[in-house]
Formats: C-alpha cells, sequence, structure tokens
C-alpha cells in the first residue's frame, strides 16, 4: 500500500505552492528589462551557472554567510535548511532500496513508516534507520533554538527579534509543528511495530507502557500531514517566501542582474528573498543608539511586499550601508529604499538650468573639493600644497564655487535634478582636459564613479595620495602620534576602499584600531541621507561613533571625509584630522632634513678623527 486519504492535506499544500511559486518565478521573469533577460541567458550556459549554483548550497543550505556572523543563528538557520534537505534526500535513498529502483509518488518517502511496518527487506537497514534519527534530532535541535530565540533572543546573541503578522505566526507556528508531529508519528509506530532507531525506538517503547499506540498512530501522521500542507500554503504569503525565492535571486545575481534606478521585478525578488531574520536591526545605528526598532530593512522591505510602503520608514535611514553589508542575502537595501523615495519626487530635469557654464583651466589632474570639502579649507590647503610638492599639474575644477555633485540630490529620490547636475559637471571635467579626476569627498566620489561614466579614471584622494607617496613623488618622514581611522560610510561600505587610507597613514603614524571598524564601522551622524532625525539626536550617534574610535586612547581621529570631520570636530576630545593633513605634517618632517643633520653630525665625527690624529 503506497497511499492514504490522510496524505491529502501534504499533497494539497505541496501542489499550491509549487502552483503559485512556479507563477512568481515566471512572471517576475517576464517582467526584467530585455537586458537582464539577456544576461540571464548567457548566464545559464557558462560558468556563472556552477559558481550559482554553488552558492545556493554554501548560502541556502549551509547559511555560511549567517555563520560567519552568529555561530548560533547560523547552526539555527543551518540545521533546519540542510538538516530538512538531508532527510527528504535519505529518505527518498531509503525508499528506492526498499522498491528497488521502483519510481514512488512524492508522498511516500515523507510517510514512508506510515506504509512500511517490517524494514527487514530494506539493504543497509542498521544505516537508515539511524540516519534518519540522527537527522531528525539535528533538525530538532535547530528547531529548539529558533523557538527559544523567539522568546528570548539573546540565546543566539541578538538584541532584537521581528515583529509578526498574524499569517506569519500560522505558519511559523505549523513549521514548529512538523517535527514533533513527525517525531511523535514515528515513535508510535516504532512502539507498534519495531522500525525505529536510537530515538524513535526509544520513545516509541517508552509511550507504549502508558499510551493507546494503536489509537493514536493514524492522528499522529494525520496532524504530521496537516502541519505540512498548512506550511507550504501559507508560504507565498509569508516571509518564508525567501526558502525558494532565494535560490532565484542567487541565480540572477551570479549572471550579473541588478537593481537599476527604479523599482522592477527584480526588485520584487529581492522583496520576496528576505526572510526578516532581523540581524539588520541590531546592525541598524538608529536602533542601537536612538531606538528606532521600526524601520529597518525587515520592515520597510515587508510594507512594500505588501503593497503598503510606509513614508516614515522609507525616509527614516541614514543610508549608511550597515544594512548591506550585514545581510546574510545581499539584499540591495539601499539602492530599493532611494528608489522608492524617488517616486515621491516632483522636482524635473531642467530645475538646475539656470546654472550657467563655468570656464576651467586645463591641467593633467582635475581636483573637485565638493560642497562639503570647501567648508574644510585646512584639508584644501594640505591637497594643493602636496599637489604641487609631487610636482603635479592640476586644476581646481571648483576653486570658486561650483555646482554639487547630485549625490545629496540622489539620496533624496531627486534623480531628474541629480541628472540634471550631473550633466553640468561632466561638460566641466571634460573642458579641463584632465586624464584624472581626484576628490576629497567620498560623496563626490561615489557619485563620479558610479553615475558619471566618465572616460577618466576617479580617484578619491587617499588612494591618489598613496599613489604620490608609493611612486616616490611624496616622502613623508614618521611621526610619534597614534592615529585611528574612521571608515566614511560611502567611501567605505559605498565603495570597497578600506586598506588604502590605512596603508598611507601606517608609513609615518602608528595606526590603532577603532571598536568598530571598515564594514563595521559607524556612522559619523552627520548622514545627509536621513532629515527627519533632530539634531540632539545627530549627537547621539556622532557621541557613540566617537566612544568607539576612542577606545585604545588615539592622539589622533583621521577621516577621509569632510563632511565626517565637521561632524566630529565639535564633539571630539582628541584632534581630528583628514588623511591629506597628516601626509602634509609628515612630508614636511622632510627625510633630506633628517639627511642633512647625519651629513653633518658625519663631517663632525671626521673632524674629530682628524684632530685625534
Amino acid at each position: 500500500m503506497k497511499y492514504d486519504p490522510f496524505v491529502l492535506p501534504f499533497i494539497s499544500g505541496m501542489a499550491i505552492v509549487l502552483l503559485i511559486v512556479l507563477g512568481k518565478w515566471t512572471l517576475w521573469f517576464k517582467g526584467l528589462p530585455t537586458s537582464d533577460k539577456r544576461l540571464f541567458f548567457k548566464g545559464l550556459f557558462s560558468r556563472k551557472f556552477v559558481y550559482a549554483s554553488r552558492e545556493v548550497v554554501s548560502e541556502s543550505l549551509l547559511h555560511r554567510k549567517v555563520f560567519r556572523s552568529n555561530f548560533w543563528l547560523g547552526y539555527m538557520h543551518m540545521s533546519l535548511a540542510f538538516g530538512w534537505f538531508l532527510l527528504i534526500v535519505a529518505g527518498n535513498l531509503e525508499t528506492r532500496w526498499y522498491s528497488h529502483g521502483t519510481l514512488n509518488p512524492p508522498w511516500y518517502p515523507i510517510f514512508f513508516e506510515f506504509f512500511v511496518h517490517d524494514l527487514k527487506e530494506l539493504p543497509y537497514r542498521r544505516f537508515f534507520v539511524f540516519a534518519m534519527d540522527f537527522l531528525l534530532l539535528f533538525v530538532l535541535s535547530g528547531l529548539f533554538i529558533a523557538m527559544y530565540k523567539r522568546f528570548r533572543s539573546s540565546i543566539v546573541g541578538m538584541k532584537r527579534t521581528t515583529q509578526q503578522k498574524t499569517i506569519d505566526k500560522l505558519a511559523l507556528t505549523s513549521l514548529w509543528m512538523i517535527f514533533p508531529l513527525r517525531l511523535l508519528a514515528e515513535s508510535f509506530n516504532a512502539g507498534l511495530y519495531d522500525t525505529g532507531g536510537f530515538l524513535t525506538n526509544t520513545l516509541g517503547h517508552y509511550f507504549a507502557r502508558f499510551l493507546p499506540l494503536e489509537i493514536l498512530r493514524y492522528p499522529a501522521w494525520l496532524a504530521y500531514s496537516i502541519a505540512l500542507g498548512t506550511f507550504f500554503v501559507s508560504m507565498p504569503f509569508t516571509r518564508y517566501m525567501h526558502i525558494l525565492t532565494e535560490i532565484f535571486l542567487i541565480f540572477l545575481r551570479k549572471f550579473g542582474i541588478r537593481e537599476k534606478q527604479a523599482h522592477t521585478t527584480f526588485t520584487e525578488v529581492e522583496l520576496n528573498a528576505c526572510s526578516r531574520c532581523g540581524i539588520c536591526i541590531d546592525k541598524c545605528q538608529l536602533s542601537s543608539d536612538l531606538e528606532i526598532n521600526n524601520i529597518q530593512p525587515a520592515y520597510f522591505l515587508r510594507d512594500l511586499r505588501d503593497k503598503k510602503p510606509d513614508p516614515y520608514k522609507t525616509d527614516t535611514c541614514l543610508i549608511c550601508g550597515r544594512c548591506n553589508t550585514s545581510c546574510p542575502v545581499g539584499i540591495e537595501n539601499t539602492t530599493i529604499r532611494l528608489n522608492e523615495r524617488s517616486l515621491d519626487q516632483v522636482f524635473s530635469a531642467n530645475a538646475y538650468d539656470y546654472i550657467s557654464k563655468q570656464e576651467v583651466k586645463t591641467g593633467k589632474v582635475a581636483f573637485f573639493a565638493g560642497c562639503m570639502g570647501h567648508l574644510n579649507p585646512l584639508t584644501i590647503k594640505a591637497m594643493l600644497t602636496l599637489f604641487d610638492k609631487a610636482g603635479v599639474k592640476f586644476t581646481f575644477l571648483d576653486e570658486d564655487g561650483s555646482v554639487c555633485c547630485g549625490r545629496p540630490l540622489k539620496l533624496s529620490g531627486n534623480f531628474l535634478a541629480a541628472e540634471n547636475l550631473v550633466s553640468k559637471n561632466r561638460e566641466l571635467i571634460t573642458s579641463s582636459g584632465a586624464e584624472i579626476l581626484v576628490t576629497t569627498c567620498p560623496i563626490c566620489y561615489k557619485m563620479f564613479r558610479d553615475d558619471y561614466q566618465l572616460d577618466i579614471p576617479v580617484y578619491h584622494h587617499s588612494e591618489y595620495l598613496l599613489k604620490l607617496v608609493e611612486e616616490m613623488k611624496l616622502e613623508p618622514g614618521i611621526l610619534s602620534s597614534t592615529v585611528v581611522f574612521h571608515d566614511p560610510c560611502e567611501l567605505g561600505r559605498g565603495s570597497g576602499i578600506y586598506d588604502q587610507p590605512r596603508r598611507l597613514i601606517a608609513r609615518s603614524f602608528s595606526l590603532v584600531n577603532a571598536g568598530n571598524e571598515k564594514k563595521d564601522s559607524l556612522c559619523c551622524g552627520g548622514s545627509l541621507g536621513i532629515t527627519d532625525i533632530s539634531v540632539e539626536r545627530r549627537k547621539t550617534l556622532t557621541h557613540a561613533t566617537l566612544a568607539s574610535l576612542t577606545r585604545n586612547h588615539p592622539h589622533i581621529i583621521a577621516t577621509a571625509c569632510p563632511l565626517c570631520k565637521k561632524t566630529f570636530a565639535g564633539h571630539a576630545e582628541v584632534r581630528v584630522a583628514d588623511i591629506a593633513e597628516l601626509l602634509l605634517e609628515a612630508v614636511d618632517q622632510k627625510p633630506e632634513k633628517q639627511k642633512e643633520k647625519s651629513v653633518v653630525k658625519l663631517k663632525a665625527k671626521d673632524s674629530l678623527a682628524v684632530v685625534e690624529t
């Protein structure tokens, strides 16, 4: 016998979820831009398909990224996902061996022990019995952590857990019931027919002492089937849709498909791939320092998925990128948020047509200070002096003031207005005849690099100054001060530049670690990405970041962002300086002077030697 009516809830649920998921995948793919479809088909027949398959195993099953940031959270997810997968694989192998390779209906491996009461005909019986019990125990261990986490998230090192909607609670409850009910059903079977292993046989014989297993056996299998069916039916309408959507997302992303400057069906894939694991809540500074716990991607993306966008959640964000780097699924949270902001803007493309064309001198290197750069004259002075000392033929593009790079407008969602400024600045850069563009502002740097489509290389000044030092055009001396480096959001997480500023500083100073650095660096509090928090709350963020930076008592806080420098300067108890200022001080400690002193001392010794002779 390979069928009984109790399997109908499972069969129905499985059929429903497969139809809905395949339907969604089809609609999402059909809605992609033509260029993305070409990338998809090209990727199918390339090595990228292998790389994507490998990532599905490492992330969807083994949860490698979660493991790297949080062991117990990683174990919880891995035991449920990978453990359940192995149960399915082992169950199919078991039924294939038992039926000597005969094809079986899809529910047969799931409920195998209900239909088979004598396993003497099963090859490698002891192995399969042990393996199935062991894998079930493995899944149950993760389930126990998940249940405990829901009420006390600190068990996995998290401060908070995500809020649940009613349908999420239904799906969660059914998921929690699946494996305990399977354990009961298989234990009741083992108690009656002695078909279990070390776990189910032990429990089965124990239950047989005081329970009517013959009566309870069928209801237990029916309840197991209902729990499975309920979970499958609810999955497409809850956060558990991420289980299947993440696989589709991994392939799309590996094939080169990304978020555009407007929502596409790729956005829908990312929205449905969010598991609401809650990692982004703990990583968000607004949560940890300001107790704003309802605007993080877990909730922002949920509302977009439910077609209920909330302007408060959309606008209340530092756009610092900490959620991006911590998201185990790699969802492009900040891009989605900026695209959502753009939907509420009414600026037109000709918003800045009144700005007249500027004259600019020519030079091999074009230097752009930017709006915030002009508020830090010491940084500009240091850069101009370093250019001169290195013999760089440069032109100062915005020496007399210029239009903004456009990034602040983009952060607010004013994409059309930003494009107008981009066009004007591109003309300015092109007319300079420069072969290299250098800026001291990470905000400008990211904009120039990502949006301007220039034909010349763009350098942040931390990169360019290091290049000049390595080419021996600048020769810094060694100073005794200890320095901590603050990674600006747009430079580090936004542009991937972490090492160059540190290498530059370490040539002349003793570099000490911050409490949070590189991809975990904290925002200075001066973010242009948020406008709806008060000055006082910004100060709270600033002081929290300064506390992290000064943990190891440095003499100087170094930064590579004029906005960060301006924000820190009024609150830090130690000196705050741009890396250009520090390099200039080190260069002024000239090796030539040190050599001259050595030569004088050597001559004096020689003279003394002659006299003594």
